[in-house]
C-alpha cells in the first residue's frame, strides 16, 4: 500500500525534532453545494532541524516514532541542493 503524502504550512517548530504542520483539504459540501475548507494538524519527524515556521513541507505516512507522531518531512533532492 503506498505511503499518503500531504503538503502543509508549518505552525510550530518548538519542539527538538518535530514540526507542527497545518494541511487544509477543500471540498464539496454534498447538500448545500459549497466549497468547505477542513483543516487538520500533523506532527511530523524533523531530524535536521532545518524548518521553521512558515515554511511549506511535505509530510509522508511512516512508522509511529512517538505517541504522537506518524508523519516524516519529505525532502526532495531540489530543497536539500538549495538549502545546502
Amino acid at each position: 500500500m503506498p505511503k499518503r503524502i500531504l503538503t502543509g504550512t508549518v505552525t510550530s517548530d518548538k519542539n527538538e525534532k518535530t514540526i507542527t504542520v497545518l494541511v487544509e483539504r477543500r471540498f464539496t459540501h454534498p447538500v448545500l453545494k459549497k466549497t468547505v475548507r477542513k483543516s487538520k494538524k500533523y506532527r511530523a519527524h524533523d531530524a535536521l532541524n532545518q524548518f521553521k515556521t512558515g515554511d511549506i513541507v511535505r509530510i509522508q505516512e511512516c512508522a509511529p516514532i512517538s505517541k504522537n507522531k506518524r508523519w516524516e518531512v519529505v525532502v526532495d533532492a531540489v530543497e536539500a541542493t538549495t538549502a545546502a
